[in-house]
C-alpha cells in the first residue's frame, strides 16, 4: 500500500471567545509520572460516505478548545518535575490519500503497513497527532496517536466521543475534569503495601523502544489476531466459574461455600453469595495467559505473572468522577507457577486473577500516592511502566469498557478499529469487536516459533 503525504501542518485550539493564558503549567500526577512514557496509536476505518476533512479539522479545533492539554507541550518547571504547558501550541494534522480501494490495502489486523496510517511515533513534540488518509473508494482511515503521559485509555476515549460531537454540531458534554491537584498525600504518609518493585524500580530501565526495527521484529514477532465470539465466550465463563466454590482455597481464607461481594471500591462489604460467575474479562485473560504459557513451552517450576491495568475511578473513595482527565490506572500482578497454571482447571487461574484484581483497592492506590509523593525523588525510582515484559511474563490492556466505537464524525460509527503495529511480544490487546455483538478481539504479540502451538489450544476449552 503506497500511501502519498498531501499536506502536514499544525492546528491550534479554537475559542469561541477570547483565548485563555498561554503561560500555565499543570504538573504531572503519581499516576501520570508511573505510566508508558511515550505516545500509542490507534487505526479508524470508516465506510463513504464520509464528510470531508474540513469538518473534521474544524470539530478537533473546537474540541481542543475543552482538552487544551492536547494542543500543550511536556516540559519542565523549577524543580525539574515534568509539566503539561498549555501554551497552545497545536497537534499535528496529516492528509494523505491511496489511490486502490480500502478492501485492497487495508489489513485485517495489526502489520508494519499500519504504520503508514499515522504519523511517526518518535521524536514528537505534539502530544497528538492525525492522519486522515483517503482511499479511492471514499474510504476514510483516521490514524491517530496520543502521549500516554498525557491521559489514560479512558481518558482518551472520552476525548475522542467529544471531536466526534463537536465534528456533528452536538454539545461535547459531559465537560472533563481537569484538575490534577486532587491525589493529596495524607499526612503522616501510610506505606501500607510494597511499590518498590511493583510501580518503581531503583535501576534505570532500558525503555521500550519507540523507533523498533520493524523488518527485524516483523521476522521474530507476529500479531496475531484471536476472535472470540459470545457463544465461546459463555462457555469459557461457564467452565472458569463452574468450580469456583470449590476451588476459593485462597490467602484470603474465603469459606468454600461462599464468596465475598466485592463493593464497587473494591472494599469487600461483608456480603456472601454462592457460586458468584467470575467476569468475562477474568475468564478470558485466564484462558489466554494459559494457552500462552503451553505455547511458550515453559518450564514447570517458572513462575508466571500477568499485568493488569485496573482503573482507580470507581476504587478511590471518595470516587473520582468519571470524566476526569488524565490517567488513573495501577496494575495488578497475578502470578502463578506454570505447572499450577497449566494442570489446575481454568477456574484456578481466573480466581488467581479475581483475586490479584480486587486488592487493587482504595487503600492500595492511596498507599501507591503517599509512596510515590514521597519516594520518587528522594530514591532516584524509575517506572516499571518503561520495561518489556520478561519471556515468561504478560501484559494485557483492556479496551473493552472503551467508547472507542463512539468517534462518529456524523457519517456513523467505524466499520473497523484496531491498535497500531507494537511488536512487543507478551503486550496482548483486548477490544469489543466491531460485530457490535458482545464478541471479543484478542491482538497477541507472539514469537512465530510460539505461533502454531497457540493457534493449537487458542480455541480449545
Amino acid at each position: 500500500m503506497k500511501v502519498k503525504i498531501e499536506s502536514s501542518r499544525i492546528i491550534k485550539p479554537c475559542y469561541d471567545g477570547p483565548p485563555p493564558s498561554t503561560t500555565l503549567c499543570i504538573p504531572l500526577t503519581p499516576f501520570d509520572n508511573a505510566n508508558y512514557d511515550g505516545q500509542m496509536a490507534v487505526i479508524y476505518a470508516y465506510r463513504p460516505p464520509t464528510p470531508p476533512n474540513i469538518a473534521i479539522k474544524l470539530g478537533l479545533q473546537k474540541v481542543l478548545s475543552v482538552y487544551r492539554e492536547w494542543a500543550g507541550r511536556l516540559g519542565k518547571n523549577e524543580e525539574g518535575d515534568t509539566v503539561i504547558i498549555l501554551n497552545d501550541k497545536g497537534v499535528r494534522f496529516v492528509e494523505a490519500s491511496v489511490n486502490d480501494p480500502i478492501d485492497e490495502s487495508m489489513p485485517s489486523s495489526p502489520s508494519p503497513v499500519l504504520l503508514t496510517l499515522h504519523p511517526s511515533l518518535t521524536d514528537v513534540e505534539e502530544l497528538v497527532q492525525v492522519q486522515l488518509t483517503r482511499f479511492s473508494c471514499g474510504s476514510l482511515v483516521v490514524g491517530f496517536t496520543a502521549h500516554h503521559l498525557v491521559a489514560d485509555g479512558h481518558a482518551t476515549s472520552n476525548f475522542l466521543v467529544a471531536w466526534g460531537k463537536a465534528c456533528r454540531g452536538c454539545e461535547m458534554g459531559p465537560l472533563p475534569t481537569h484538575d490534577r491537584t486532587i491525589f493529596v498525600p495524607r499526612d503522616p504518609p501510610k506505606f501500607e503495601f510494597q511499590h518498590r518493585g511493583v510501580e518503581y524500580t531503583s535501576e534505570k530501565p532500558i525503555k521500550i523502544d519507540d523507533g523498533f526495527d520493524d523488518s527485524i521484529l516483523a521476522e521474530e514477532v507476529v500479531i496475531h489476531k484471536v476472535h472470540f465470539t459470545t457463544d465461546f465466550l459463555a462457555k469459557l465463563k461457564s467452565r472458569a466459574s463452574l468450580s469456583r466454590t470449590e476451588d476459593m482455597r485462597s490467602p484470603l481464607d474465603f469459606k468454600s461455600d461462599q464468596i465475598i461481594v466485592s463493593s464497587p471500591t473494591g472494599i469487600s462489604n461483608g456480603l456472601t453469595q454462592p457460586n458468584k460467575m467470575f467476569s468475562t474479562f477474568e475468564c478470558l485473560v485466564a484462558h489466554l495467559w494459559r494457552c500462552i504459557t503451553r505455547a511458550r513451552a515453559l518450564n514447570g517450576f517458572e513462575t508466571t505473572q500477568v499485568r493488569i491495568s485496573v482503573n482507580g475511578r470507581m476504587r478511590l473513595n471518595p470516587r473520582v468522577p468519571n470524566n476526569y482527565f488524565g490517567n488513573l490506572v495501577l496494575w495488578a500482578f497475578p502470578k502463578a507457577k506454570v505447572e499450577d497454571l497449566l494442570t489446575e482447571p481454568i477456574s484456578y487461574a481466573t480466581k488467581v486473577i479475581h483475586e490479584a484484581v480486587l486488592k487493587v483497592d482504595d487503600h492500595y492506590f492511596k498507599s501507591f500516592i503517599d509512596f510515590a509523593s514521597h519516594k520518587l525523588k528522594a530514591e532516584d525510582l524509575y517506572p516499571t511502566e518503561n520495561i518489556n515484559p520478561s519471556p515468561a511474563n504478560l501484559e494485557v490492556d483492556s479496551w473493552l469498557r472503551f467508547p472507542f466505537y463512539d468517534l462518529d464524525f456524523g457519517c456513523g460509527s467505524p466499520y473497523m478499529f484496531m491498535p497500531s503495529y507494537f511488536p512487543i511480544e507478551g503486550i496482548m490487546l483486548l477490544s469489543p469487536s466491531f460485530k457490535g455483538d458482545g464478541s471479543i478481539d484478542a491482538f497477541i504479540p507472539l514469537h512465530k516459533d510460539h505461533l502454531e502451538r497457540f493457534q493449537g489450544n487458542c480455541y480449545t476449552l
